[in-house]
């Protein structure tokens, strides 16, 4: 009976897994944290495979395999610095007001959910907006800081505002 041909992502894992596995754990001095995040990659190549990216026309999987990851890295990074920080406030609260541990993964999962929606706006918007809603700043003083001008706050402000409302988030 003939053999079925590999799957091309199967063939990718079998051939680079252990490799990428490796270079993770390197990167991030944590096993379990890279096998976690070396299948991640594997299932995003899953993904965009369904999605018509076909992955035999890889050239150099390795170096595909680790841009992925490296994104993966970069995330991962972030939430823990989104968490850190969420924990370093949850530590300034009296107790009795402090969130279930519910409560916080349910904080944390929109704080990371934010922080990846306003990464997606311009820097300028992004750093306009933030300084609006976080910092109470005016347009005028938002404009002096970022070095345009009072119109141009207004319109970056429009920007985040518009991206919120369309990701349904209220600003």
């Amino acid at each position: 009976m003939p053999v079925a041909p590999a799957h091309p992502v199967a063939k990718l894992y079998t051939e680079h897994h252990g490799w990428l596995h490796a270079w993770l754990r390197r990167k991030l001095g944590c096993s379990n944290h890279a096998a976690d995040l070396a299948q991640d990659t594997f299932l995003r190549l899953l993904s965009q495979e369904r999605r018509g990216t076909p992955v035999e026309i890889l050239r150099q999987p390795r170096a595909y395999l680790a841009t992925v990851a490296h994104g993966l890295v970069v995330n991962l990074w972030r939430r823990q610095e989104i968490e850190r920080a969420w924990l370093e406030t949850l530590a300034s609260r009296p107790e009795p007001l402090a969130p279930s541990p519910e409560e916080r993964a349910l904080l944390v999962e929109a704080l990371c959910e934010l922080d990846a929606l306003l990464d997606r706006l311009n820097p300028k918007a992004r750093s306009a907006f933030l300084m609006a809603r976080l910092d109470g700043l005016s347009y005028v003083e938002i404009a002096g800081q970022l070095g345009v001008s009072e119109r141009m706050v207004k319109k970056y402000m429009a920007q985040a505002m518009l991206h919120c409302l369309q990701s349904g988030l209220a600003p």
